[in-house]
């Protein structure tokens, strides 16, 4: 039997293997609500517990928090080494309190709390067989007639039981309510600490209040066993019957800083409903209709939140296929395939300018978004006119294909299938619309839009890559058409990387590129040129030769050097470029691929 396993099934099922490594049993968890540990727990468990307040700074702390860590290795430093952080200079102490931070409506008479904790007690383990004493410490010494054995040895080995603690309560909230205490009940040394204050602001509702709910831990610390008076896994959850108040984040709508202004437009329908003190915060989502509001909030000591998934929409009536456009005969066709792309941006825009915002203070920042949305339409519209010069036409054709050829071979390594077996490539609307608002740009050296910057942000595995791939092809083309011979020699295009475990993957999916352009050179040399399409890859001598060397230099570090040396022995040597496959046909390199 084949169990279906959604990818959300198996986060939540990270998501609670976690909980219980760092934090402890939830509060829903009936399999370890008794569990017993062989460590202390606060030995245990890294985060989710109370120590008593007040108590002394060695019982609030980890025995071996400011411990240092072993050096690893000597020699020489390395290009990352770095010398080590200093310590900090005192120990960190576990919290005595977590709470919760909220708004309620002014008809709120009262709140209803519930707080869920685990005990542990030493208890002996079961089954386990005592380490038989040591003789050296258990004979007593004969010069000394007091001296007795240790008789600790010959105990069980000690365990932790956990024991699942709650309690419920409600507590007033008049309007003359301000600040006051409530033991939990049952003698647990818990107790909530209620501070209430009127919220004075003009965005709210008069009569709203702030109120904040700590659980704090007053037990006292026995002479021995400190976890015994610890609270772990401690949960706070508060209900309104009326609904919690939400709080807009508008700080940013006033701001100078762009970014802040962009952000507080796109989330101003994003509210927040509880603020957590030593622990986060953790909201149900609202009712569907929005009637019922937000009525529950809880503490949470491994916050997670939902990331929408970013998908590239469809757009009626656009050609987006890589090997249909480089078949296009003329510009004028290829802008009946891809027009509707431009009306449709230019139909949304219009529509977005309709739309009313609120609050008021954001219309500054949409009508410049807007504005900025509109001078992008009009570079897609100077892309496609563009078009009408033959050689953009003719770099722009042959780029679609190149980026097409690569993109089969792509996909033959990754399924072992023939490339020829795959659906024909198409472009994301987004990858197109990239390579069109930048292609009069690159065509004309004294065109305005030469000083602009395009950042593409999408997420990862979205088509980033593609997409100045297929810029890249075009630039190289578009300079092997306008400067016949020797003046189309030269660097072209710079891709800088500045993550590392990227690097090897962008220089195989940009060579796999170079292999395809260079293909469909040596079809029409009189229209590409003599010379090959090439790439290069520099990030140190460690990695990549900086030197091509030549014969008696003895250079281990030269191109020629590491050539032979892989040839005398490539099963232990490390082939002289960064690769260990062919990025076309996908072959490991073996002695005989270098000369």
């Amino acid at each position: 039997m084949i169990l279906q396993t959604t990818s959300a099934e198996v986060r939540a099922t990270l998501i609670d293997a976690l909980q219980l490594d760092l934090v402890g049993p939830p509060p829903h968890d009936v399999d370890h609500a008794e569990e017993i540990l062989t460590q202390p727990p606060s030995k245990w468990y890294l985060t989710g517990f109370l120590a008593p307040f007040g108590a002394k700074p060695e019982a609030r702390s980890d025995d071996m928090g400011d411990d240092e860590l072993e050096e690893l290795g000597t020699g020489a430093a390395g290009e990352d080494s770095q010398t080590p952080e200093a310590g900090p200079a005192r120990k960190a102490l576990f919290p005595a309190s977590m709470g919760l931070s909220v708004l309620v409506p002014p008809e709120t008479r009262a709140l209803r709390a519930i707080a869920t904790w685990g005990d542990y007690v030493a208890v002996e383990l079961e089954g386990a067989v005592a380490e038989p004493p040591d003789p050296d410490e258990t004979t007593p010494d004969p010069q000394n007639q007091d001296s007795q054995p240790d008789k600790k040895q010959d105990k069980k080995p000690q365990g932790w039981r956990r024991i699942p603690q709650s309690a419920e309560l409600s507590f007033d909230l008049s309007p003359n309510a301000d600040s006051f205490e409530i033991d939990l009940p049952g003698g647990s040394g818990l107790r909530l600490v209620v501070n209430c204050r009127p919220l004075r602001d003009p965005r709210f509702q008069p009569g709203t209040r702030s109120v904040s709910v700590f659980l704090v831990n007053y037990r006292k610390q026995p002479p021995s066993e400190k976890d015994t008076c610890f609270a772990f896994q401690t949960c706070l959850h508060l209900t309104c019957a009326e609904g919690f108040v939400p709080r807009p984040d508008l700080r940013g709508m006033d701001s100078n800083d762009w970014d802040e202004a962009i952000a507080s437009l796109q989330y101003r329908h994003d509210y927040e409903y509880a603020v957590g003190h030593n622990v986060s915060a953790l909201t149900p989502d609202p009712s569907p209709t929005g009637d019922e509001g937000v009525t529950q909030v809880c503490t949470t000591w491994i916050p997670t939140a939902n990331v929408p998934r970013v998908e590239p929409g469809n757009i009626p009536n656009v050609q987006l296929g890589m090997e249909a456009l480089a078949a296009a005969e003329s510009a004028e066709q290829i802008r009946q395939m891809l027009g509707p792309m431009v009306t449709e941006y230019r139909t949304w825009i219009a529509a977005q300018r309709e739309t009313p915002i609120s609050p008021p203070q954001a219309q500054r920042i949409a009508d410049e978004l807007l504005h900025q949305a509109g001078r992008a339409c009009d570079r897609l519209t100077t892309g496609l006119a563009a078009l009408d010069d033959p050689q953009v036409l003719e770099a722009f054709r042959l780029a679609n294909r190149a980026v097409a050829i690569a993109r089969r071979r792509q996909l033959s390594q990754e399924r072992g299938q023939p490339p020829a077996s795959f659906e024909p490539p198409s472009w994301r609307p987004f990858q197109l619309a990239f390579i069109l608002v930048n292609l009069a740009g690159i065509a004309q050296p004294e065109h305005g839009d030469r000083g602009i910057v395009d950042l593409l942000f999408f997420p990862t595995g979205g088509g980033k890559t593609e997409a100045y791939l297929g810029l890249a092809a075009f630039t190289l083309v578009l300079r092997r058409l306008q400067h016949p011979g020797i003046q189309s020699a030269g660097l072209s295009v710079l891709m800088r990387y500045t993550l590392r475990l990227l690097t090897l993957d962008q220089l195989e999916r940009a060579a796999r590129l170079i292999c395809a352009l260079e293909l469909e050179r040596q079809k029409d040399p009189a229209k590409l040129g003599d010379w090959p399409f090439e790439i290069g890859l520099w990030v140190g001598s460690s990695a990549t030769p900086n030197k091509m060397g030549k014969r008696g230099d003895r250079d281990e570090h030269s191109a020629r050097e590491r050539t032979l040396t892989f040839k005398r022995d490539s099963k232990s040597k490390p082939s002289p470029i960064p690769l260990e496959r062919c990025p076309w046909c996908g072959e490991t390199f073996s002695a005989n691929s270098f000369q």
